[in-house]
């Protein structure tokens, strides 16, 4: 084959596959509402099945719907039919797919789940099957044709049964007003999980590792704070210990261009008074964010009373895996 007609052949599975999902746009009916009331009012989980192609799509649907809210996982059909058919209980949901509505493995478990009065949903491309009949919402994933040049191998088909699953799962997350920090409680780990989850105050420096001095002082203390510091910066405080501005190294870079007496003059007369700050309650990868607009790399962090409490640099955010 010559290389345009590999991008030719390319292109045409991405058209069809285009289809395959914008064919759901008129399937989003009373059934797909009835599923999603189904599913919110389970005391249970989701039990989601499927065998070959359509299980590995079932595992992924699981997935995300656990992780925006919905508790469910993956039951292989196979294994159901030789003892992990005790994972469902009276109070699930079986959210099951077919692309044929025939699949052997899937319809000899349909009398048990019968038997125990659970719901069962079904995505399927033939609404006349005996899948689709049997279940309390058949959903359609029906498709023109699938991508494969022989017609054969699930492709637009588990593609659009995928896009199905997860308007589910979102259209349930937004159900039941499931948040961010929702969503961060099940994504823990990785950097997900720590931009979620990680507040300015977890990682600010704080006590003896905050670089503060009064208003009053000499540049020259102000220089020794911030050596002893090793931040590069230090908040400056009025009598009352509220925030009057602060002074870094690039204000020291800019005093070397001038004469100035370091032993002598305030570090009130050359510190940037109208500064950024932060709350400690706010999350780091907001200040991450502020910091990047702003072009700066250290914030002061303030209390209500602007009281100064902490200071967060951009190497904090590194180490602590926000960026």
């Amino acid at each position: 084959m010559q290389d345009s007609e590999l991008i030719n052949t390319a292109i045409d599975v991405v058209k069809i596959e285009m289809a395959a999902v914008a064919g759901l746009l008129t399937r989003i009916d009373a059934d797909f509402v009835k599923a999603c009331h189904i599913i919110a009012e389970c005391t249970g989980r989701v039990v989601v099945t499927g065998m070959g192609k359509s299980g590995h799509i079932a595992g992924k649907i699981a997935a995300t719907l656990a992780s925006t809210g919905t508790p469910a996982f993956f039951v292989h059909p196979g294994e159901a039919g030789h003892g992990d058919l005790g994972m469902i209980t009276r109070q699930d949901v079986v959210l099951a797919l077919s692309n044929s509505g025939e699949t052997g493995e899937i319809l000899t478990l349909l009398p048990i789940i019968k038997r125990l009065g659970v719901s069962l949903i079904a995505i399927t491309g033939r609404e006349h099957s005996a899948l689709a009949r049997l279940a309390s919402v058949h959903l359609s994933n029906a498709v023109a044709k699938e991508a494969c040049a022989l017609g054969l191998a699930p492709t637009a088909s588990t593609t659009a049964a995928l896009v199905l699953g997860d308007a589910l799962a979102v259209t349930l997350m937004t159900m039941r007003g499931f948040t961010r920090d929702d969503f961060a409680l099940s994504h823990p780990g990785g950097s997900l999980g720590r931009r979620l989850l990680i507040l300015v105050g977890d990682i600010m420096h704080t006590g003896d590792e905050l670089p503060v001095v009064q208003s009053q002082v000499a540049i020259m203390d102000a220089l020794v704070e911030m050596t002893a510091k090793t931040l590069g910066v230090t908040a400056v405080v009025d009598a009352q210990g509220c925030l009057a501005g602060i002074f870094t190294d690039g204000d020291v870079r800019r005093l070397l261009e001038k004469s100035i007496d370091v032993k002598v003059v305030s570090v009130a007369e050359v510190m940037t008074a109208d500064c950024q700050v932060i709350a400690q309650d706010v999350l780091a990868a907001e200040a991450m964010q502020l910091m990047e607009e702003k072009k700066i790399n250290a914030l002061i962090v303030v209390d209500a009373q602007r009281h100064v409490i902490g200071v967060l640099n951009m190497h904090d955010l590194v180490h602590a895996g926000i960026i």
